[in-house]
């Protein structure tokens, strides 16, 4: 009754935080941007991102538009904002993140507003003077009234509507079959239980009693699945249309660095290692993983998290491999394979852990059994036990002394 009214809420409320929290306090946190050109109309419109969001965007110079694709394909930045005396074009990724690249579309048209605003502030500053300079030169001659009406009429002109426009280029676009990334993203939670079920599988088969068994059908099954998922996602949906071999050895490596650690969890903790594997991967590695916007847009530290962790650093390396040609994922990479090798290595020597605190607990057990029986065949330390049956023989005789010795006793006596 105590698990149910107090240990399960608790559980359960912290399993919904961890989901909803980030969820709830996705914005701009660092996220690398690109800036083309250091001319007045850039270094303006930097300042005033900088003051509108504080904290929100990491600016990186580059000398021109190329230099700016080629740091997107790289995957330096998440775009760049190139601004002109009449434009404003916005160089995106929604390969990268359909929501930062949305995000960078909306920032575009702000600083578009912002500047078609300045202009026409200026050009309002600019008619008034000329009015007033009529104003005054209605007093001099006709030659000065004659000069005042040719500057009103350049005031004029240039006083006409000036509009400048927002021009939106994705260097890296996301599959047409998934114009706004949601198979890709949805993806990541069914991996991570796949994972998972083959860890627990390939730990709890009675079938699998070798170690080296274990390993082998767990990285059989998780290159199969990664296949299936590979047929499912691509073949059906066509979310994933680049690097088709690359692609599914990533699913794979994914898969197995999920299931390698469940499994490895589970051979040294018993049962209750699927718990710390669920809880571990699912409630904090899927929660933080940033799949469903980007690590950029999770709360400070949440991001940090959950790249460290095989959910997320697997969601990111898949992006990288599928649209970006593997760049940027050498960091995801190394995270896979340093979970995949501790998990593996604790599926192939948790036995030996095992049987050695198995055979630590049957020593403890043995030592106080031998204990209990110096103590029952000693005798001494027994207390008579009332309304007993059948005595012992030993009891019996002793009994049978002690009476013959009374008996000596009051004879003597």
């Amino acid at each position: 009754m105590a698990i149910a009214a107090v240990a399960l809420p608790i559980v359960i409320t912290l399993a919904v935080m961890a989901f909803a929290w980030p969820a709830g306090r996705i914005a701009p946190r660092d996220v690398p941007v690109g800036i083309v050109g250091t001319g007045p109309a850039t270094q303006n419109a930097v300042e005033g991102l900088a003051r509108a969001k504080p904290g929100a965007f990491d600016f990186h110079l580059y000398a021109d538009q190329q230099a700016a694709r080629s740091a997107i394909e790289n995957r330096d930045v998440y775009g760049a904002f190139a601004i002109s005396g009449d434009s404003v074009t916005v160089l995106k990724a929604s390969a990268a993140s359909p929501s930062v690249a949305q995000l960078l579309t909306d920032v575009g048209q702000q600083l578009a507003d912002k500047a078609t605003q300045q202009i026409a502030q200026q050009m309002a500053a600019q008619q008034k003077a000329a009015e007033q300079q009529k104003a005054a030169a209605a007093h001099s001659s006709a030659k000065a009234h004659k000069q005042a009406a040719a500057q009103q009429g350049a005031a004029a002109a240039a006083a006409s509507p000036v509009k400048i426009l927002v021009k939106a280029v994705d260097v890296v676009p996301v599959a047409t079959e998934d114009p706004r990334g949601v198979v890709f993203s949805s993806s990541v939670f069914p991996l991570t239980i796949c994972g998972i079920i083959i860890g627990a599988f390939v730990t709890m088969a009675r079938g699998l009693a070798r170690p080296r068994h274990r390993v082998l059908t767990l990285l059989v099954a998780c290159a199969v699945a990664a296949f299936g998922i590979y047929v499912v996602a691509q073949g059906f949906l066509g979310a994933l249309p680049h690097s088709h071999v690359a692609t599914w050895a990533i699913l794979s490596l994914d898969l197995i660095s999920i299931s390698a650690t469940a499994a490895g969890v589970i051979r040294l903790f018993g049962p209750a290692g699927l718990g710390l594997s669920a809880a571990l991967m699912v409630f904090i590695g899927n929660a933080f993983s940033g799949a469903t916007s980007a690590p950029e847009m999770l709360p400070k530290g949440v991001e940090d998290i959950g790249q460290w962790l095989p959910p997320g650093a697997g969601a990111s390396l898949l992006r990288d491999t599928a649209y970006f040609d593997g760049n940027g994922g050498g960091g995801h990479l190394a995270v896979l394979i340093l979970w995949s090798v501790i998990g593996l290595t604790a599926v192939m020597f948790g036995h030996w852990v095992m049987r050695e605190s198995r055979g630590a607990r049957d020593a403890r057990t043995a030592a106080k059994t031998d204990a209990k029986t110096d103590v029952v065949a000693s005798g001494e330390l027994l207390p008579a036990l009332p309304g007993a049956g059948v005595a012992s023989p030993d009891r019996r005789h002793a009994h049978a002394h002690a009476h013959a010795h009374a008996r000596r006793n009051d004879g003597d006596s």
